[in-house]
């Protein structure tokens, strides 16, 4: 495995990836091949900020656009990166949300952002850490459960399997849930784990302070729109 290419039914001049081990982490599909792609410095908070322009190193957890051949990306090794587009193909966004960006309310902050009304957004989960190896502490679980909206707190603690004193948490499935509860009806993706998988991918949790990052990310690609059926 070298890139993976998200498998979603994005318009045709929306081209997205992930990167490998295999594909390092500079590595991006040929038709990205030039365009400038911004590096923020994640936070685990819940800024969103505008690739159009943008320095390298500037604090957010999320990157979008609505001008073409401009790479949103983000960096992870265990939490979850979401990419998100709408269906016209004319807005994208790269966001890095791990538990604290979750609770913080990352992917509520860039779905504001984009223009586009929540139903005509889809959304692609990448490699990330998966619940069989994610254990918890209880205070992240009611972190959760605080930041939970009315009616959805069986849900959300679903997500939290006991594992003796502590839990299994399920980040891609509380992130479906945050999708869900503002109005995104398309989300693929989140088979993949970065712990187990240590051919394919980096885990903070596994390798600590040794490990790598993937890249993932997306841009609009002009010239595209008529292949696409």
């Amino acid at each position: 495995m070298t890139l993976i290419t998200p498998d979603w039914p994005a318009p045709a001049q929306v081209v997205a990836f992930s990167t490998t081990r295999d594909s390092g982490d500079r590595a991006r599909p040929p038709a990205l091949e030039g365009f400038p792609a911004p590096r923020v410095k994640q936070v685990h908070g819940q800024v969103v900020v505008a690739a159009d322009g943008l320095a390298d190193g500037v604090e957010a957890d999320a990157v979008f656009t609505r001008q073409p051949e401009i790479v949103c990306r983000v960096e992870t090794a265990d939490c979850l990166p979401v990419l998100l587009c709408n269906r016209a193909g004319t807005e994208v966004a790269a966001v890095h949300a791990g538990w604290r960006g979750l609770v913080a309310g990352i992917l509520e902050a860039a779905l504001v952002t984009m223009a586009s009304p929540a139903e005509d957004v889809m959304a692609w989960i990448g490699p990330a850490i998966s619940q069989s190896c994610y254990e918890v502490g209880g205070e992240l679980r009611a972190a959760f459960l605080a930041a939970t909206t009315s009616g959805q707190a069986d849900v959300v603690d679903a997500c939290f399997l006991p594992s003796g004193e502590k839990y299994l948490a399920d980040l891609p499935a509380l992130a479906r849930i945050r999708l869900d509860t503002c109005g995104v009806l398309g989300v693929w993706g989140g088979q993949h784990c970065t712990y187990t998988d240590s051919r394919h991918f980096h885990s903070w949790r596994r390798d600590g302070a040794a490990a790598g990052r993937m890249v993932s990310g997306l841009a609009i690609v002009p010239g595209r729109m008529q292949s696409h059926t």
